[in-house]
């Protein structure tokens, strides 16, 4: 017997995440790496500097319009 669930569709707009990523994204647009490894060391680098920077993070929260309760 097969079982099929309906998943939700996705939908970026509600995912926090995907503000970080574009973040992330943004600042290694141009970089022109010679291995996987430079590439590897610029997203960290930028997620370490993201870390730092609660506000930014929150940003990309508030833009999805959930909150966060502790």
């Amino acid at each position: 017997m097969l079982t099929v669930f309906q998943l939700p569709t996705y939908a970026p707009d509600l995912n926090p995440q995907e503000g970080i990523w574009s973040l992330v994204k943004r600042d290694i647009c141009n970089l022109a790496a010679a291995d996987l490894s430079q590439v590897t060391r610029a997203v960290k680098r930028k997620l370490k500097m993201l870390q730092y920077r609660p506000e930014v993070i929150n940003g990309c929260l508030a833009g999805t319009g959930l909150t966060f309760d502790k």
